[in-house]
């Protein structure tokens, strides 16, 4: 396929070229490129860069269902997301493709190289529309709302007449602030909350000697993320069997992931220590200009002190520290700890586009309808108003 030059250059055409691949046998070139992708992206997301999604196929996808999707233009890697096909759409049986995802994965959208949005989706979509085994739509789990790459997708759709359907809205935490770490507590957090937090600390100090410890200190990586695992299995997560280390895969993935990123210089751990012993611990990947906060753990047994709080408060200056623009809290909407302290929100969605050809949109659109119909339902059982997030345009 091509793509027209601006009308006020010359008539020259860029050859695109949309490339599946196996994850499994990707050479050192491919990878070089996909990392200079990844480093200046229109919208960062370390959970689809190099060092973090090829430890996670690796160790996640056991029955190798993941392909990625990869878009050349004039020999220059442009944009890069995995899929996957799906026989089931929840209960229904429904095929169709979607970017693939792990329980671990807190951001689905594509890297694409600024100024090649609509590029990217206009090979995909055309791509799919093809292809019978693709199914009847394409699902995308996880894509930020609020960026250039979903406003790509959702004007490329309204121009070819295409359904693109917000299924799933949701807002969750972000720290996106010029003002020192201090400055921005002050300004968020209420003064009687501020005044119980402090007295939580000098309650705590009275205990022994408090120390926040950027990096991993002279013990190491490995030490420090064993020491992490430990905390977090340590608490209710593990009591319920989601710490990371209740799982082979997730294990091994935490470990690849961030020792990936410290070779990079993208990993920031800090701890909470009480004479030596860290009783808060917190790991963020750094993807300038923005930032994930992936995992945090805390000694339940200090909890009526809320050690996680206040490590996060003393956090607060990571923007600063690091010449970050903003950091996303990979939490979920509503989330009572760090809701209430850092005040901005990122908007996430999953976003199901129609295919076309094959019938399809006619299939599609009663897929919706019932959709639809069971979210009225499940709205009114719960007495909640009726869901208002679908935002779509007729298919032909």
């Amino acid at each position: 396929m091509t793509m027209g030059a601006p009308s006020t250059a010359p008539a020259v055409l860029a050859t695109s070229r949309l490339v599946m691949l196996d994850p499994v046998s990707l050479d050192d070139t491919f990878v070089a490129a996909w990392h200079r992708l990844a480093e200046c992206a229109s919208e960062p997301n370390v959970f689809h860069a190099p060092e973090f999604l090829v430890p996670a196929i690796k160790h996640c996808d056991t029955l190798r269902r993941a392909r990625l999707l990869t878009l050349q233009v004039d020999g220059q890697l442009c944009g890069v997301m995995p899929l996957a096909g799906e026989h089931y759409y929840g209960r229904w049986l429904l095929p169709h493709i979607q970017n693939w995802r792990h329980p671990n994965c807190f951001l689905g959208t594509p890297l694409v190289r600024p100024g090649h949005e609509t590029a990217f989706w206009q090979a995909l979509l055309a791509d799919l529309d093809c292809k019978l085994g693709a199914g009847v739509f394409l699902h995308l789990h996880g894509i930020a709302t609020d960026g250039p790459v979903y406003a790509a997708l959702a004007q490329l759709c309204a121009g070819q007449n295409r359904t693109c359907a917000i299924v799933m809205a949701q807002e969750r935490a972000m720290l996106s602030t010029q003002l020192a770490g201090p400055a921005y507590y002050e300004q968020v957090v209420r003064k009687k909350k501020r005044k119980e937090l402090a007295r939580l600390r000098n309650r705590l100090a009275e205990l022994g000697t408090i120390e926040i410890v950027e990096g991993c200190g002279a013990a190491g990586l490995d030490a420090w993320l064993g020491e992490f695992l430990a905390l977090e299995r340590s608490g209710w997560k593990g009591r319920n069997g989601s710490a990371l280390a209740d799982m082979r895969e997730t294990h091994d993935l935490f470990l690849s992931a961030t020792h990936a990123a410290h070779q990079s210089g993208r990993l920031h751990v800090t701890a909470m220590r009480l004479d030596g012993r860290a009783i808060a611990m917190l790991v963020n990947f750094l993807s300038p200009p923005g930032g994930f906060s992936f995992k945090t753990a805390f000694a339940e047994d200090y909890a009526r002190f809320s050690p996680g709080v206040l490590l996060q408060i003393d956090n607060l200056g990571i923007l600063r520290d690091h010449g970050l623009d903003w950091m996303d809290s990979c939490a979920a909407e509503g989330h009572p700890m760090i809701d209430s302290l850092w005040a901005e929100r990122r908007h996430v969605a999953r976003v199901s586009v129609a295919l076309k050809g094959y019938g399809r949109p006619a299939l599609f659109g009663l897929f919706r309808k019932g959709e639809q119909f069971m979210e009225r339902r499940r709205a009114a059982a719960a007495g909640d108003p009726p869901p208002s997030h679908c935002v779509e345009n007729d298919d032909d």
